[in-house]
């Protein structure tokens, strides 16, 4: 598996996200084009996660039904398909429609290829190989935003997204003939998932749920406020659009270690224990966006915030899939997918009205604030639990 078959989902999981990411560091160009505020930019990033969340459900179950390698190769091409057309839209409403088309095509790349991928190794070294998946998500949103500002500086953000998709689309085709090969070369035998029921221990179920809104809110908030990160470098510390591109990657940069390394740590020492640890980090830092000046301090802050959350998705995968029975893990996967990837949806346009009446200040320190008072009501039911 690690030799055959991760390898090539590494690659999917990059090329999947691959147009999500460059909307955020775009939004500067975007804005400016069509004369937006901040909650007609929060809107564009609703318009991709609301349909990018509400697509997991039955992405899941179309997963099932239609093949693994179909989803996989859909939330590629497609998602490509409809980035193409984002690069062709001539007004806000326009990129809206196909904002909204590109996040229904991804839906259903997670809940296709975490559980097959969960399938392939040994239970004692799922959170290690989910976290090297995620090193190809991580690359996506790291290189997007260097990616996007070089073209636009030669070709405009339309140039971004028309030359980024055109070659995604070639490249969803080839890979669905490699993962044709790999699946049917006869040589990966699937292991089954041991898990323990939720039922079985008294306040299970009660941690189960804890879990799930810990990990949902991080996700959501944390992947909210990265998207206002370009425009708060370049509204507040007179940047040029391209470095607040490139500040985005700083964040991004900390999903390179963070996943595989928190899902190596969190095989031995405890999903629960890592995740609880993450996330009373992650409201401080969010709130330190307030005292942070242009260099070393501002870097420090975002890395680490990318860290809390690039570490957090291997780990809330693995816990899951591990902690649900058969019968009941699409679902609860589907809830966790649809919540976390499509939270940020109905986030992102509260934080822009924040910023657009009370300033970034604000907003940094009611996110950081929500974050700890979650994290402090969760841990509750999870502070005993080693896994």
């Amino acid at each position: 598996m690690l030799l055959g078959l991760l390898p090539l989902f590494i690659l999917a999981h990059f090329t999947h996200h691959l147009m999500g990411a460059l909307l955020t560091p775009l939004l500067p160009f975007i804005r400016n084009e069509f004369a937006l505020d901040y909650t007609q930019v929060g809107g564009l990033v609703s318009a991709f996660t609301i349909a990018y969340g509400v697509s997991q459900l039955p992405g899941g179950w179309l997963a099932d039904r239609l093949g693994a390698r179909l989803l996989i190769v859909i939330g590629v091409s497609g998602v490509a398909l409809f980035g193409l057309l984002v690069g062709l839209s001539v007004n806000y409403l326009m990129m809206l429609i196909f904002l909204v088309f590109m996040g229904l095509l991804g839906g259903g790349y997670h809940p296709a290829a975490s559980p097959l991928i969960s399938d392939l190794v040994d239970p004692n070294r799922r959170g290690r190989a989910l976290g090297i998946h995620q090193i190809g998500g991580t690359a996506s949103y790291f290189l997007a935003p260097l990616i996007a500002a070089g073209i636009a500086a030669a070709l405009g953000w339309r140039g971004s997204f028309i030359t980024v998709a055109s070659i995604t689309m070639i490249f969803g085709i080839i890979l669905y003939v490699l993962l044709g090969r790999q699946l049917h070369a006869g040589e990966v035998k699937v292991k089954p998932i041991t898990t323990t029921a939720v039922a079985a221990f008294p306040g299970q179920r009660r941690r189960l749920v804890a879990f799930l809104v810990m990990a949902i809110m991080t996700q959501a908030l944390l992947f909210s406020l990265l998207q206002f990160i370009p425009l708060f470098t370049v509204d507040n510390f007179g940047v040029s659009e391209e470095v607040g591109a490139a500040m985005l990657a700083l964040a991004t940069s900390a999903g390179f270690w963070g996943g595989p390394l928190g899902g190596y740590i969190s095989d031995r020492l405890g999903k629960v224990r890592l995740a609880l640890g993450l996330c009373f980090i992650a409201g401080p830092f969010v709130f330190l966006l307030n005292l942070s000046s242009l260099g070393w301090s501002i870097s420090a802050v975002l890395i680490i915030i990318g860290m809390a959350h690039y570490t957090m998705l291997p780990i809330a995968e693995s816990f899951l899939i591990s902690k649900t029975s058969e019968r009941n893990r699409s679902t609860v996967l589907g809830v966790y997918y649809l919540c976390s990837r499509g939270g940020p949806g109905l986030i992102a346009p509260v934080m822009g009205y924040i910023i657009d009446h009370y300033g970034f200040y604000t907003n940094f320190a009611l996110t950081g604030a929500v974050l700890l008072i979650v994290t402090l009501g969760c841990a509750a039911f999870l502070w005993s639990s080693r896994d």
